[in-house]
């Protein structure tokens, strides 16, 4: 989410919750037709902690899905401008990362929780022509390295060295941009990616225009050329798969927020936050399934 919207999200979600007071008192093939995601299912998205994003966890065994919302934000991490998380990932070893932004400054960062639940911060300085906006990460299915998103209209994913993960890390250096994943086709305003096989993702898009794929809010799927190995670029064919739903009871304007897939069940998972005063009672997280 940009810094534009997402002190439209604050002022929306602090005018809701005034009300609610006041009323209560490998390369992978390309897309085929055969790649149909099927919603089976949804859950309610609380909008203080589950409305940026989520991943699954697989480390240790039995663990929730991590979620990340305004509400998750440690205050002894926003004293210090890191005031807004995107969509996380997780490896599967258990590392869960969630990308930071702060209001202006030259640096992101990506706050790791190790397996044994300690937490520790990777700073990236911005390089040239990079966006401040920190909105997601993608973990790729080694555990070696990550991608990263900027909000707008952009035609690449950035690609790092997992922080926490990759033996080249250390909180006390700079985590450096490795490789660009260079996009086929333009996407617009993406919320969250994650890896359904070693060289696909599927991603989010909070696309309010539609002129790129024809709908607004879609599910993308992006084939890479190769593997990520961080010592070379790669490319990616999108592919527009299908919009998000955009249901509530409420009329306006939807955010489609973060995403997972979660290869032990095949789920697939996005969050839909609602407009208006909905945005508390009927944020949605819709799961998919695939035939």
């Amino acid at each position: 989410m940009p810094l534009r919207a997402r002190q439209r999200c604050h002022a929306a979600v602090t005018a809701a919750l005034a009300l609610a007071a006041a009323a209560v008192l490998s390369a992978a093939p390309p897309a085929s037709a055969a790649d149909t995601w099927n919603e089976v299912g949804s859950d309610r998205a609380d909008p203080l902690t589950e409305s940026q994003g989520l991943a699954s966890v697989e480390v240790p065994a039995g663990s929730p899905n991590h979620y990340t919302g305004i509400g998750t934000i440690p205050a002894s991490v926003s004293s210090r401008g890191w005031n807004h998380v995107g969509d996380p990932d997780a490896s599967y070893d258990g590392h869960v990362v969630e990308p930071y932004q702060a209001d202006s400054g030259n640096a992101k960062m990506y706050r790791v929780q190790a397996p044994d639940g300690s937490w520790s911060e990777y700073v990236h300085t911005l390089g040239a022509g990079e966006a401040l906006n920190n909105s997601w990460v993608a973990i790729s299915p080694d555990g070696q390295w990550m991608l990263s998103g900027e909000y707008g209209t952009m035609n690449r994913f950035l690609v790092f060295p997992t922080p926490g993960v990759n033996a080249a890390t250390s909180p006390s250096a700079n985590l450096p941009q490795v490789a660009t994943v260079t996009l086929d086709h333009a996407v617009r305003d993406v919320q969250g990616c994650d890896f359904s096989g070693p060289a696909t993702l599927l991603c989010s898009s909070d696309d309010p225009d539609g002129s790129l794929f024809g709908m607004t809010k879609p599910l993308l799927q992006v084939d890479l050329s190769a593997a990520p190995n961080g010592t070379s670029d790669v490319s990616g064919h999108v592919t527009a798969l299908r919009q998000l739903p955009l249901r509530s009871s409420c009329s306006g304007t939807f955010e489609a927020e973060g995403i997972d897939y979660d290869r032990r069940s095949g789920t697939l998972r996005v969050i839909v936050v609602s407009p208006g005063f909905c945005v508390l009672t009927d944020s949605k997280t819709y799961r998919f399934t695939r035939s």
